[in-house]
């Protein structure tokens, strides 16, 4: 230990971290002495612990710590954070934790926005950028004063002119008031939409017209002895017009536009003073004011109205109109068609367009007639009021953007399809923002492209830039070149700032928060870490590991929760936590430098040196002969591909990250299947034709987003038989004899639920500028429902303490009820023995979300044409609890159905029956099928990264 002389005292450097007594969840009070400023990886199998001390013990008391150096004052507000179950820890820094959780879905998130890259790029633009006329694509200057006076001399001497200050543009009134002011202060002309008018008393305009008023400052010749006299007028005219001035020559009645702004000089267009926000479609100033700055709008269909033009408007060929019926909106469409003759029993195709025009839009179709048509009033008998028919087109997006029901929305948002602003054309920003270029290129076009290529533009820019550019962007080129480079560093070179954050998956956003701070180069920070291999492809590993070097590099301590091989290998202090999961787990079982824990015989310790493991099969299944093949997609990255998936087979793809696989997959080929089988009206991404689908009657795809956002959804309520344990409580004789029904055991229906909490077990405590934080409910105690609920027993346990019991608890605990019994048992089929049947949907990470997605699934019957897909199952997995996913996801394809993976782990990808290899590389360098067949005939593939892994670890075996 090093020690410090300090003011008399002596100050020691605690150099560990030390927990002491930590019992939070399954831990067995355990102690454990951590290294600072090293890297740190728990690892062990899923559910052992090892969340439980990083994140429920140190993080939690970090974030304490940090609650109590509120004033109490703040406390009251936030309430106090509950201490983990532990008797001390010391030498605990300042902690951040970076997670799996789920991103901002809001579409107006971009990776730009989250890692700030965007707002150094405003600031670019808006100090550093020119401007150029959006009329004739010219480079738009500003005037001085001193340079009015000087081009007025330069291009309009000897002749007349007149200086005018314009005082209202394109507004309504009748402006008595202004003509009155004006004539006080000694001004005798003005200028009244382009006639020039002698000012007299009581002057007015028509109040309802819009006009455009500018007061004439000076008329006069352009002469030597003219000059002082027109620099006042100019300054005048200046001040009066607030920056802008019109000069009118008095021979033609020409105007040119001056302006202090910049201006357009052969057009007279001016823009305002550009400010970061002038680049921000999350600012009114800057975003398109056609999609509010979100690049899509919705738009009406006309397949979805009209989806059979075989039909009659009477059969209803328009689907919102429906057919013949006593409706309002259908009374209206038979006056419509009486007053112009429209058949309504003849098929839509064989009538006129003007016809149909008029009763699809309405007032809005262009007719020369009126569309005013008279309806006999339901309420007085015979009598006949008249209203001007709308159409039904304009009337569905009147209800779409003003009707106050959320059902009409959703309704009439059936008939519409989200697409490409045309206004902006996607760029989210409005048209004079889109003007503003650096080394010709605006600041749309720079998120447009692929962070290594934005690198690659940013490097060297200053070359390219003037003198004065150089000077005002030094700082904020260096800022934004660090920035790409981290996430560079982290593997994510195929990203475009434009890239929406909800489209990103869990391992993308968390290199992204990794990456934000390593650039906040804070130091003497304890950093916790939930799986930052999530997604990466082998290839980049390396650049993840380095990431997270230097951030120990620069003063920190840094502990990662993973399963990752090369991550484990690369630590400086490894714990394996054990020996199982639930209560089995909980203890330390080896730590020490990796080699240590490789000596140990810990089960972790026994994959990593190979005395076990994953088997290759012997015998690659045949599958079923049939196959579905899918050609032409060219959706996002993807160059126009085409490729076979033979079903019956245990299918992976794979490929470097952002090579296309979840475009393939996810965006193209789902959407196909889901409308084949469904009738989705989820759109797929671009793609030429499609066959087999004749072979596949149902599509199942299991991803990684969470099953609830809210701590009430849990894997009970999930998975369905939380309906069937409500329903064994109220068959209990004491629950009959109060007469308490099914009812009384949800926690989401008032009676038997805890009145505070309203069921949900936690409160929310919202914390404006921080996350919220979810605190027990202190009436019951988390407990969920009221006493009375809770002395209702079966077998000895309330309907809370079953919630709180382990999947691998309730399996035996129910043994003898079969129909719950299966559905249970499948979730510990799964590897999610660990977990509680009332475990808050919030505290599940993405992986263990899919594995209750996957034992839901597997609860149901299969039909043996089922075609599963999944996305990176084995995340949040040990080497272990991927063998069981893989002997739950054979017995899928051994009764002939389908199984698609998405997967980097080389354990899943050796015993694949087919592969389906993307790449070489992400972004534009990827979108190509590099192999498809079997593994052992993979290792050939020269330019495949993923064959080159998997030629090693064949050999291995």
């Amino acid at each position: 230990m090093k020690k410090k002389k300090s003011a008399g005292k002596s100050e020691q450097y605690i150099e560990t971290i030390e927990v002491v007594g930590a019992r939070e969840h399954n831990l067995k009070n355990i102690d454990i002495t951590i290294p600072k400023n090293k890297l740190v990886v728990f690892t062990g199998v899923s559910g052992s612990g090892k969340s439980s001390l990083a994140f429920d013990t140190i993080y939690n008391e970090g974030q304490r710590r940090y609650m109590e150096s509120f004033s109490a004052y703040a406390r009251q507000f936030v309430g106090d954070m509950e201490r983990p179950d532990v008797d001390k820890i010391s030498g605990l820094s300042p902690v951040i934790s970076i997670e799996q959780k789920t991103t901002n879905k809001n579409p107006r998130s971009t990776v730009g926005t989250i890692t700030e890259v965007y707002d150094f790029l405003r600031l670019l633009f808006a100090r550093a950028a020119d401007a150029f006329s959006y009329n004739t694509g010219k480079l738009m200057t500003k005037f001085s004063e001193e340079e009015i006076v000087e081009n007025i001399f330069e291009r309009y001497s000897g002749k007349k002119i007149s200086l005018l200050a314009p005082l209202v543009r394109g507004r309504k009134g009748h402006y008595r008031e202004l003509f009155e002011d004006i004539r006080k202060k000694g001004y005798v002309k003005v200028r009244v939409d382009g006639e020039i008018k002698d000012l007299v008393p009581k002057m007015q305009v028509d109040r309802y017209k819009i006009h455009d008023i500018e007061v004439v400052i000076d008329r006069m010749p352009v002469t030597p002895d003219m000059k002082v006299r027109l620099s006042q007028s100019v300054q005048k005219s200046m001040q009066a017009g607030k920056g802008l001035m019109f000069l009118l020559l008095n021979d033609n009645d020409k105007v040119i536009q001056y302006s202090r702004q910049l201006m357009c000089e052969d057009t007279g267009i001016s823009y305002e003073e550009p400010s970061p926000n002038s680049f921000s479609f999350n600012s009114p100033y800057g975003a398109c004011p056609n999609c509010k700055g979100l690049g899509t709008v919705y738009q009406i269909s006309m397949e979805k109205i009209i989806p059979d033009w075989d039909l009659s408007i009477k059969e209803g060929a328009i689907a919102p109109l429906g057919e013949e019926r006593d409706a309002y909106s259908y009374r209206q469409v038979q006056q419509v068609a009486k007053k112009y003759k429209v058949d309504l029993k003849k098929p839509v195709n064989e009538l006129s367009a003007s016809a149909l025009n008029m009763v699809l839009y309405g007032n809005e179709a262009g007719s020369d007639d009126d569309t005013v048509v008279n309806f006999e009033d339901g309420a007085v008998s015979g009598q006949l009021y008249s209203e001007e028919f709308e159409g039904v087109i304009p009337q569905l997006k009147r209800w779409f953007t003003s009707a106050s029901s959320e059902g009409i929305r959703e309704w009439v948002e059936g008939y519409m399809e989200l697409s490409t602003c045309s206004t902006c054309n996607g760029a989210r920003l409005r048209k004079e923002s889109l003007w503003f270029r650096v080394d010709g290129k605006n600041i749309s076009e720079l998120s447009e492209l692929n962070l290594d290529k934005l690198l690659e533009w940013f490097t060297g820019l200053e070359s390219r830039l003037s003198n004065k550019q150089k000077l005002i962007s030094k700082d904020i080129l260096k800022e934004i070149r660090e920035r790409l480079q981290f996430l560079i560093d982290v593997g994510l070179t195929y990203l475009t700032l434009n890239r929406s954050s909800k489209t990103l998956s869990g391992g993308e956003s968390q290199r992204i928060r990794l990456a934000t701070q390593i650039g906040s180069q804070l130091q003497g920070i304890t950093y916790v870490l939930d799986e930052p291999s999530i997604g990466l492809h082998q290839r980049d590993n390396h650049r993840l590991i380095t990431a997270l070097q230097n951030l120990r590099n620069i003063g920190n301590s840094v502990l990662v929760v993973e399963h990752d091989k090369d991550i484990m290998m690369a630590a400086d202090h490894l714990v394996d936590i054990g020996p199982r999961a639930g209560k089995f787990g909980g203890s330390i079982v080896a730590q020490g430098t990796p080699q240590e824990v490789l000596a140990s015989d810990s089960e972790t310790a026994m994959y990593l040196n190979g005395q076990k493991r994953i088997p290759v099969p012997g015998e690659r299944r045949k599958g079923s002969g049939k196959t579905l093949e899918l050609k032409g997609a060219s959706g996002n990255n993807l160059k126009n591909v085409s490729v076979k998936f033979p079903l019956g087979k245990l299918i992976l793809v794979t490929g470097v990250s952002g090579s296309g696989k979840s475009t393939l997959i996810n965006e193209t080929l789902y959407p196909i299947l889901s409308q084949h089988c469904y009738d989705s009206k989820t759109k797929p991404l671009p793609y030429k034709s499609v066959k087999g689908l004749e072979h596949v009657d149902k599509v199942i795809e299991i991803d990684q987003s969470p099953i609830g956002r809210t701590p009430r959804s849990n894997p009970a309520t999930y998975c369905g038989f939380f309906t069937e344990i409500r329903q064994l409580f109220a068959a209990v004789p004491e629950a009959k004899i109060r007469g308490y029904a099914a009812g009384r055991f949800s926690f989401n229906v008032k009676g038997g639920r805890c009145d505070l909490c309203e069921g949900g077990g936690m409160r929310v405590i919202e914390m404006n500028f921080l996350p919220d934080v979810y605190v027990h409910c202190e009436k019951c105690n988390g407990k969920r429902y009221n006493r009375e609920t809770l002395e209702i027993r079966y077998k000895g346990k309330s309907i809370s303490d079953v919630l709180d019991m382990t999947v691998d608890d309730a399996v035996e605990f129910f043994q003898a009820v079969p129909y719950l019994h299966r559905k249970i048992k499948v979730l510990q089929e799964v590897g999610l023995g660990y977990i509680t049947l009332g475990q808050s949907a919030v505290t599940l990470s993405g992986g263990e979300a899919q594995r209750v997605k996957l034992a839901t699934e597997l609860s149901k019957k299969d039909t043996g044409k089922t075609f599963y897909i999944l996305d990176e199952p084995t995340t949040g997995l040990h080497f272990q609890d991927i063998q069981h996913l893989l002997d739950v996801i054979n017995k899928l394809v051994d009764r002939g159905n389908s199984v698609l993976v998405i997967e980097h782990n080389l354990d899943v990808i050796k015993v694949a029956d087919h592969i389906i290899d993307i790449g070489p590389e992400g972004g534009d360098g990827g979108g190509c099928v590099l192999f498809e067949g079997t593994p052992e005939n993979m290792i050939a593939v020269k330019e495949s990264h993923t064959a080159r892994f998997v030629k090693e670890e064949l050999r291995s075996q």
